[in-house]
């Protein structure tokens, strides 16, 4: 059936910047086939929203405070195993690409693409179909292996990039130095970096984690 006013694509936007998110539906209301019907500031507050509209597409920003639009992705899909939604973020580390998509996201858009880019990703989402633009898709050939840090080594890098020596993360995480030096090795190994100052720089880069 065609969308039309009458029927249209209902969307749920989440990004918790009020003037991004006003933009996104003031440009989806002028559109003949959609309508918003929900803004969202918070992940918790989307997966509020999403299980109280339970609409046709999510648009989903990656960073929101508190519960983060991954998080969010994972509980509404935990409830809605086939809600189609679409991570709009200015977020391009191939690491953030493979875990919305790995948490269900259909499509993955940054925020610097054209509107018609979005309009027609909203389109394909809503269709059953994915949609993955080719600068996304060319960053995730280009990357190489995956890096899967541990929870461990992760709480490691997040404390070296504070500053953090051997002595002060082994305090932190009530570990001894040497526990910690392992950590430091793997972390160097599976970054393919030569110190830490590289490792923190490049796993930013690649969105193993944020600050």
């Amino acid at each position: 059936m065609p969308m039309t006013k009458e029927n249209p694509i209902r969307i749920l936007v989440a990004d918790d910047h009020p003037v991004v998110a006003d933009g996104l539906a003031a440009m989806i209301e002028r559109q003949p086939d959609m309508t918003v019907v929900a803004t969202a500031t918070t992940g918790l507050q989307a997966v509020d929203l999403f299980q109280a509209h339970r609409p046709d597409v999510t648009l989903m920003d990656l960073r929101m405070p508190g519960m983060s639009g991954l998080d969010a992705i994972i509980a509404i899909r935990k409830d809605v195993a086939d809600a189609r939604i679409l991570v709009l973020t200015t977020y391009d580390g191939d690491e953030d690409i493979h875990r919305a998509i790995d948490a269900g996201a259909r499509g993955y858009l940054l925020k610097d693409a054209r509107r018609e880019e979005l309009l027609d990703a909203i389109r394909d989402v809503h269709s059953g179909r994915s949609h993955i633009p080719a600068p996304v898709a060319a960053r995730l050939r280009e990357s190489g292996p995956r890096i899967r840090l541990s929870p461990r080594e992760l709480e490691v890098l997040r404390l070296m990039a504070k500053g953090s020596s051997n002595k002060d993360i082994a305090q932190a995480l009530h570990i001894t130095e040497g526990t910690v030096k392992g950590y430091v090795v793997n972390i160097l190994t599976k970054l393919d970096v030569r110190d830490r100052t590289e490792a923190v720089t490049v796993a930013l880069q690649r969105g193993v984690f944020q600050l």
